[in-house]
């Protein structure tokens, strides 16, 4: 009997950062290494990837990374990933022309070049486990579920699938396929929970293209797109639209040219060869006849859109007749900010309009899907992945209602490890999977004591304190100057200033006064007093930095020497008017005779 243990490191009981290790004996397959976008409370994280420390005791035993399609959720962590593991990459031609833009990206890793193409109809030997796939219908072409055949029953893991009949070529889902794997036995199913909301029908790709299309129609002023990226097809929808109403085409966003080059290059984006023109160029057309494509940083649009609102961008800004058109469906992680961009939006005279208002855009099974692929699989035991703990839980009483039963499904936390043993699953023991946040460079190095930090200069602001003592003579040399940001507005509170600069006065004093002087207890002492004292004032929790200067710190003055470039002959002349004693070495300090002048 084979020993299975699956571990998801992310993408349960959250929205996006899939990444799930089925370990079948000793053996570590990765599915997936993708990202998310931060929520609001994590203040300047730019991205959040996982954390798979527990990965690199055991990076022998991992064979290689399958990846399902090429968006973030799925890619976006592989570049930090392939930077501790030098494992092999697998993935569709898309899937794997996308993670290259990504790693290349990364100088740490943009000479890895362990990619693999494979198809629906690839199989890969790993001594006892054999890895195939199927075809699926997502929003960017050649996504692909991935089948782990053990000698227990198949593995399946779907990542983001929805069935769509009017799929064009590329983007259909295989039917047949997924027939054939349900008759072979399925041990587990992992299947995508993020649409397990959605009770109605989603909107069809061919009828969300008609709706952009009639949207491009009966707009006279400019349009302002936003979209992912990477939603290869949405992205098509868009540019088929400009064609037929005689638009010219902007793109505006860091990702999005080279994505565009890339589909084209492998034939899965038709763009007619005048339809693109510069912002200079558009700038020169009337409004109506011009269309920005804004896809933002990482392909994440709706931060960008809040820059162009604010006028923050260098090459265009929102007017009146402007219609700013979402096509994107924001995660509910982002409904805060969305409300929020709608309305600096409005401010600036332009329109919004969001897709989703008017139809289902998602690219995510609904419930009716979720249910076919289900029956499709007939899997005995059931793990719903990839999304918040409400839709796992919805899509669990799904699966009960097709017959699966409750105790053979399982509704994971991350680091959970789900071990099969005896002929069932069982959670057995826990490892610890924290957020890696990603911010500018640093990778990991931003943890909750740093965002509690944010967190409380966002709120309350910072209160500075400086003074100079002389230790020796155990006396205060300068009155304490205090400045403030982000707390009180100096200027309408000086005697608020006043009594804290008494107060750190008095407690600095106090503690030159003892026998035993300590500096960090000194620092505490004025953090902890002028906290309880500012509290009692402002009923706030500034942050507060206490900087202690010292001077007379020697007995002796010291002179330090400056670095002579002066030449040879000019050298020797100095020599005579000054002895100077210099230590041969690296390191050694130079010294001159004190100067009474």
């Amino acid at each position: 009997m084979s020993s299975i243990k699956i571990i998801p490191f992310g993408g349960v009981r959250e929205n996006g950062k899939n990444m799930y290790a089925v370990e079948i004996e000793n053996q570590i397959f990765i599915l997936d290494a993708g990202l998310k976008y931060p929520e609001n409370e994590l203040m300047g994280i730019d991205v959040v990837i996982p954390d798979w420390e527990y990965l690199k005791k055991r990076k022998d035993d991992i064979v290689g990374v399958f990846l399902t399609h090429g968006h973030a959720d799925a890619i976006g962590a592989l570049p930090y990933f392939l930077m501790d593991f030098d494992v092999p990459v697998f993935g569709s031609e898309m899937t794997i022309a996308l993670a290259k833009l990504a790693v290349k990206g990364h100088k740490e890793v943009k000479k890895f070049n362990d990619f693999h193409v494979v198809d629906e109809s690839t199989a890969i030997d790993f001594n006892d486990v054999t890895v195939s796939f199927f075809a699926t219908t997502h929003t960017i072409p050649e996504t692909l579920g991935i089948v782990l055949e053990t000698s227990e029953g198949n593995i399946v893991y779907t990542g983001d699938f929805k069935f769509d009949q009017t799929a064009s070529t590329g983007y259909q889902t295989d039917l047949a396929r997924l027939a054939e794997i349900g008759s072979q036995g399925v041990l587990a199913l992992l299947s995508d929970s993020a649409g397990a909301g959605i009770t109605g029908a989603s909107a069809r790709e061919k009828d969300i293209g008609e709706y952009i299309l009639e949207t491009f129609k009966y707009q006279k002023g400019r349009i302002v797109v936003a979209s992912v990226a990477s939603n290869i097809m949405r992205v098509q929808q868009i540019i088929d639209a400009a064609v037929k109403v005689d638009r010219k085409l902007v793109l505006s966003g860091e990702d999005i040219e080279q994505i565009i080059d890339t589909a084209m290059q492998l034939g899965k984006l038709k763009l007619p060869k005048d339809l693109l023109i510069s912002m200079e160029e558009a700038n020169d057309l009337e409004p109506d006849q011009v269309v920005i494509l804004e896809t933002g940083k990482m392909g994440e649009p709706i931060k960008s859109l809040q820059q162009i609102a604010n006028g923050d961008n260098p090459k265009f800004h929102l007017s009146d007749n402007d219609l700013v058109f979402v096509t994107t469906t924001p995660s509910y992680a982002q409904e805060t900010e969305v409300q929020k961009t709608k309305d600096m939006i409005y401010r600036t005279g332009a329109e919004v309009k969001f897709v989703s208002d008017d139809l289902n855009p998602s690219g995510h099974a609904n419930q009716n899907d979720e249910q076919l692929i289900l029956n499709f699989m007939k899997p005995k035991f059931f793990v719903p992945i990839q999304g918040e703990y409400r839709l796992l839980d919805r899509h669990a009483e799904l699966a009960e209602e097709v017959g699966i039963p409750v105790e053979n499904i399982f509704i994971v936390n991350k680091g959970d490890v789900l071990t099969y043993k005896n002929g069932k699953f069982h959670v057995g023991e826990h490892i610890d999977v924290a957020n890696t946040m990603i911010d500018g460079t640093g990778i990991g190095d931003i943890g909750n004591i740093v965002l509690r930090d944010r967190r409380v200069l966002s709120e309350d602001g910072i209160f500075v304190v400086v003074a100079t003592i002389d230790r020796k003579n155990k006396k205060i040399v300068a009155r304490p100057q205090i400045t403030s940001r982000g707390f009180v507005f100096v200027k309408t509170n000086r005697q608020l200033m006043k009594q804290s600069a008494d107060l750190v006065e008095k407690v600095v004093q106090e503690n030159l006064d003892q026998k035993e002087f300590d500096w960090g207890h000194l620092k505490q002492d004025v953090r902890e007093k002028l906290n309880r004292f500012l509290f009692d004032q402002t009923k706030r929790h500034p942050v507060i930095l206490p900087v202690i200067m010292e001077v007379n710190q020697n007995s002796r003055k010291k002179v330090s020497s400056q670095k002579n470039e002066e030449s040879e002959p000019n050298k020797q002349d100095n020599k005579k008017k000054a002895k100077r004693h210099s230590g041969r070495g690296r390191g050694r300090k130079h010294h001159a005779k004190k100067n009474n002048a």
